[in-house]
């Protein structure tokens, strides 16, 4: 209700400044800020909605009725969570690293944190990073209710910015990530990845998963261009990129740049494995 306050707020504000010589900038400005306040509210509303549903009508304790519950809901309702198709690349690739620490940086609702938690071998760790207070509060109660504890997981309710530079003293001494699961801001994924980078907290043999926005791979450019992903061949034969769908149909795209491999077998998921050997933590993505 007070999003819908504060938007109508400002509609006076726009209708005064059509007519003023800063129109153009200041008009635009305001209708991101709008934009974002709806923006704010619809994932809010998604949030207690999805939660509420899956917590009514999973078992407690079983992790798959929990992710078949979120799937259930995901069919008639919009939903923030990874599709089937993608949560089964995902399993694929956790049970091919066998990570004994995995970042996720966009913990939503819980669902990709839960099928990961699943697949941990015993010892592994789950570190995950949202934003909104609301949201990290129910994800943490769906990953309770899956029957998974605190000594397994933590939920950092902090900007990605400011729960990066403070992973080592969650970690441990000279522990690295092996996976990392990025499903934030598509704006952060290149920044996110060069501080992990400078922090020295990247596998050299780590695996990153990156959930591409609906703009599909050209939001991905900055940081496939970091890669080197522009500068180098890649085979047509291997790869084929679907621009709206964000579909990378190789089993193995071979970038030659830095020695690194974009990997993807599903609509909006996106592998990168790379074996850099300039850099002293390695580049785990």
């Amino acid at each position: 209700m007070w999003t819908l306050c504060v938007s109508l707020s400002l509609v006076p504000a726009l209708v005064l400044l059509s007519s003023s010589r800063y129109r153009v900038s200041l008009t635009a400005l305001c209708w991101r800020v709008l934009h974002r306040l709806l923006k704010s509210a619809r994932r809010q509303v998604c949030v207690r909605s999805t939660h509420a549903f899956v917590f009514s009508n999973c078992t407690h304790g079983k992790p798959d009725s929990v992710l078949d519950t979120f799937d259930l809901y995901a069919e008639t309702h919009p939903s923030l969570s990874l599709c089937p198709q993608e949560g089964e690349v995902l399993d694929e690739a956790v049970r091919r690293v066998a990570p004994r620490c995995v970042l996720e940086l966009g913990t939503h609702c819980g669902y990709a944190s839960i099928r990961i938690l699943r697949l941990l071998p015993p010892g592994g760790r789950l570190l995950t990073v949202e934003q909104d207070a609301q949201s990290a509060d129910l994800a943490e109660e769906l990953i309770l209710v899956a029957g998974f504890k605190h000594t397994q997981f933590q939920i950092l309710n902090q900007p990605s910015a400011e729960a990066i530079p403070a992973l080592s003293t969650h970690l441990g001494p000279k522990s690295r990530l092996d996976m990392i699961l990025m499903d934030h801001d598509p704006q952060r994924y290149l920044p996110d990845l060069l501080l992990l980078e400078r922090q020295g907290l990247l596998s050299p043999a780590g695996s990153v998963l990156l959930v591409c926005c609906p703009q599909g791979p050209q939001s991905l450019s900055p940081l496939l261009e970091h890669l080197g992903a522009q500068a180098c061949s890649v085979r047509a034969q291997a790869c084929s990129v679907r621009a709206q769908a964000c579909s990378v149909r190789a089993q193995t795209c071979s970038v030659r740049a830095q020695a690194c491999s974009v990997r993807a077998q599903a609509p909006g998921l996106l592998e990168l494995n790379c074996h850099s050997d300039h850099h002293d933590g390695g580049e785990g993505s």
